[in-house]
């Protein structure tokens, strides 16, 4: 019988204590499981509450796997703590001859495809609570600096076939995406602890433009406009849709980003009648382009607020506006980040379920900068995933950022999503992305974004293709 699979370090988790495991386990160096240890602490995880941010990597492994039982767990000098668990409920189990103590020894992923034939166990079985566990499969979840912080684990009852080696690599992304949540979390813990000390500096008076009365007279007196950036099929080079982006041309102050003056609207609440005219003037603006025979409107995408996207009438809103315009709902999409969906999980899911029956495209925008993406990722109906530019422009940085971004595509494809990767700006970039086969992309490397009237001109050019990167380089 071949011994257990040994191979691809990369992210590691644990699975629990089993008495009947048979095996020895190396020494480990005690400097080293120091170091391991403060990079757990590191996380902030340390005997926390069961999370549902990651309840959907076990969810997807137990679907992809045909797994009985998916554990997340990170281990401390004696135990296993369970933070994500999918068929049988477990809090914690003991660390010594554990499954965790065989990927930490061995540094990388354990796999038995039957532990009865295996002469590495002394039992035909292994005693998983109330689940006999005949084969499973355990890739490390790692730290940025290496370090294995706990495991992954699917389990099944009976023996399964050897692991081809593109199901190790999608268990070991899996993993990864866990590990790209925890370094979120630990920037997240390392800049609020950094924030009183820049409090304690001596600053200027708070700022007072815009206030809520700068924001309305902009809104009446018609000063914001809508850019467009399009959306391109990395393959064809083909412009496949267009996002909406809100300016402000100051008369006085010139161009104001939207980073200046959103966020003095969403405190004061004008974010909602200026997000209601960002709607409507994009549905009047596609409206316009398919009254133009040489034309047709692409989809066009408008990002959606916190405060819009908790109204429980916002369906019945953008109805109203498509019908009011003539514009299908399919060429009309929606774009929601992570935020706009926490303050209220049962509204959120019932205002996307609406959107969704009027057939409008939902889009999670900067996907992969929340703690629980994963979890709205699989339980609401998004039809495409945005990859945050963060990971976008790191890509070129090393091997960790580029296999983050190449996770996220691979996910939305096991979900059968489409995947849109935001901020490119060089070719190198945009070689990497179409390599990893993601289909589509946005960034300055096409175009930034543009006024109506241009965007017009370019939706114009031939077969409305953009020229090739590659070759301007």
């Amino acid at each position: 019988m071949d011994p257990p699979v040994r191979a691809m370090r990369r992210d590691d988790r644990w699975v629990g204590a089993m008495p009947q495991v048979g095996v020895q386990i190396s020494k480990i160096d005690r400097e080293q499981e120091d170091l391991r240890l403060a990079a757990l602490s590191a996380t902030g995880i340390l005997d926390t509450e069961p999370e549902s941010s990651f309840d959907a990597v076990t969810r997807l492994c137990a679907e992809y796997f045909h797994a009985d039982t998916v554990l997340l767990g990170f281990a401390d000098e004696s135990r296993i703590w369970i933070k994500s668990f999918w068929g049988e409920s477990i809090r914690e189990l003991p660390r010594q001859n554990s499954i965790f103590e065989m990927v930490l020894a061995e540094g990388g992923p354990i796999i038995v495809p039957e532990i009865g034939q295996d002469t590495h166990f002394d039992a035909p079985v292994l005693n998983l609570r109330r689940l006999e566990v005949r084969s499973f499969a355990s890739v490390p979840v790692r730290s940025s600096d290496g370090y294995i912080l706990g495991a992954l684990t699917i389990f099944n009852s009976q023996p399964r076939r050897r692991m081809a080696l593109d199901e190790l690599r999608m268990l070991e992304n899996l993993a990864e995406m866990v590990a790209s949540q925890l370094e979120l979390r630990k920037l997240r813990r390392h800049l609020s602890v950094s924030k009183p000390s820049v409090r304690a500096i001596p600053s200027a008076a708070p700022r007072s433009w815009p206030r809520s009365s700068d924001l309305r007279k902009a809104l009446d007196r018609h000063e914001f406009v809508l850019y467009y950036q399009p959306e391109i099929d990395l393959v064809t080079r083909k412009i496949s849709g267009l996002e909406a982006l809100i300016r402000w041309p100051h008369p006085e102050r010139g161009i104001v980003a939207p980073g200046a003056f959103i966020p003095q609207a969403e405190e004061s609440g004008m974010i909602l009648p200026i997000g209601d005219w960002v709607l409507a003037e994009a549905c009047q603006q596609v409206q316009k382009w398919n009254q133009d025979s040489d034309l047709g409107s692409p989809r066009v995408c408008v990002n959606l607020s916190a405060r819009q996207f908790s109204r429980e009438g916002l369906a019945d809103h953008v109805e109203a506006l498509l019908s009011q315009h003539s514009v299908p709902s399919r060429l009309l999409g929606l774009e929601m980040t992570e935020s706009s969906l926490m303050s209220d999980i049962n509204v959120a899911f019932g205002v996307l379920s609406n959107l969704r029956r009027l057939g409008v495209s939902l889009l999670m925008d900067d996907f992969g900068t929340g703690y629980s993406s994963l979890n709205y990722l699989h339980s609401f109906p998004f039809d495409v995933l945005k990859i945050d530019r963060s990971f976008v422009g790191r890509m070129t940085n090393g091997d960790q950022p580029l296999q983050i971004v190449r996770t996220i595509i691979e996910l939305a494809r096991v979900l059968g999503m489409d995947v849109v990767a935001e901020g490119i700006e060089t070719v190198e970039q945009f070689i990497l992305l179409r390599e990893m086969g993601c289909r589509y992309g946005q960034g300055y490397l096409f175009s930034r974004p543009l006024p109506a009237e241009a965007m017009s001109q370019l939706l114009r050019m031939p077969g409305r293709l953009l020229p090739d990167p590659e070759q301007a380089a």
